[in-house]
């Protein structure tokens, strides 16, 4: 990334929106949106991670607010979006037509750029397969294509677990009689059912592994935000939804479906010690969609504010706007 620019870079200061507001998108669903930035500047939208994660303040902050129209928002069942932790309507498929609402409702623009981590890279590649036409730039970090192989990388044994074997230990402790079989199934089983005790001590520890395999250096206070009740339930039980019903995608289907990318400029930004969203899907993806840019990050894991991560992140918004 270095040809990008002379300067590394950090967050741009931070923005409020200078609008919000709710969107309904049928099935019962509304959306909490906001736009920041320049009203007349290029238009992105911002796709967060982690069905039921959420957005945050520091997410418009990767665009220079001077030259970027920058929409974030808050996807079905999680954040200011209600019903909260919903999971009636709530399918890669049902986002996917939720964008494009917002593009042309909220927006109101004829195409834009698509910026998605994690889950949100998944996002990303399934919107601009089917809607190619709407997209100028795709940036990318963490790359889920939502394979099998990525889904037992963290849920299974094998994967994740051989690096992190104590806590998949936990992880594995809170199913009661789980053995080592589906896991994923098993926890489904915890947070769709019982009492709402048991709901939230299942959601607890699903978010508290992913909060130790989601960085390079855990912390306490990543922990603390993955295990907090504000916002464990939407999402372990959302992204369990996900996995367990195959993120409704084919095996295979993103990269298959990367010849539909052909002319659309792209980099993907992925840290070599990513334990959530293994490098290897990313490499896959350059090898089917050889005009995208693969940077991977040696001193990086998953998150986004990782400083090498954040580096390249800014770097190739700076690059799309012609900063």
């Amino acid at each position: 990334m270095d040809a990008m620019s002379p300067k590394r870079r950090t967050l741009y200061p931070a923005i409020e929106p200078y609008e919000t507001g709710m969107l309904e998108v049928g099935d019962g669903h509304s959306l909490y949106w906001e736009l920041s930035g320049n009203p007349s500047g290029k238009p992105v939208v911002f796709l967060h991670g982690g069905p039921g994660g959420g957005s945050s303040p520091d997410h418009r902050r990767q665009f220079n607010p001077q030259k970027y129209k920058i929409l974030v928002f808050d996807q079905r069942g999680c954040g200011r979006s209600i019903p909260y932790a919903g999971l009636n309507h709530n399918s890669t498929w049902d986002l996917v037509e939720d964008i494009e609402k917002l593009r042309t409702k909220v927006s109101k623009v004829d195409k834009w750029q698509v910026f998605g981590g994690s889950w949100g890279s998944t996002l990303s590649l399934v919107y601009a397969e089917k809607y190619p036409e709407r997209v100028t730039e795709l940036v990318l970090r963490g790359i889920f294509l939502f394979d099998q192989y990525e889904i037992d990388w963290l849920y299974a044994p094998g994967g994740a677990s051989q690096v992190y074997p104590d806590k998949f230990e936990e992880f594995l402790a809170a199913v009661p009689g789980s053995g080592r079989g589906d896991l994923v199934e098993a926890y489904r089983r915890l947070l769709t059912g019982g009492d709402r005790e048991t709901q939230l001590r299942a959601a607890k520890a699903w978010s508290k592994w992913e909060g130790e395999v989601v960085t390079l250096l855990p912390s306490p206070e990543t922990i603390d935000h993955f295990t907090s009740p504000e916002i464990a339930v939407a999402v372990a039980r959302i992204e369990n939804h996900y996995m367990a019903n195959h993120g409704w995608l084919e095996e295979g289907q993103l990269l298959k479906g990367a010849t539909k990318l052909k002319g659309i400029p792209g980099v993907i930004v992925q840290g070599r010690h990513d334990m959530c969203t293994p490098p290897v899907a990313a490499w896959k993806l350059k090898q089917a969609w050889p005009e995208v840019e693969l940077n991977i990050i040696p001193d990086a894991g998953h998150l986004f504010n990782e400083p090498g991560n954040l580096d390249a992140l800014v770097r190739a918004t700076d690059r799309f706007a012609g900063v």
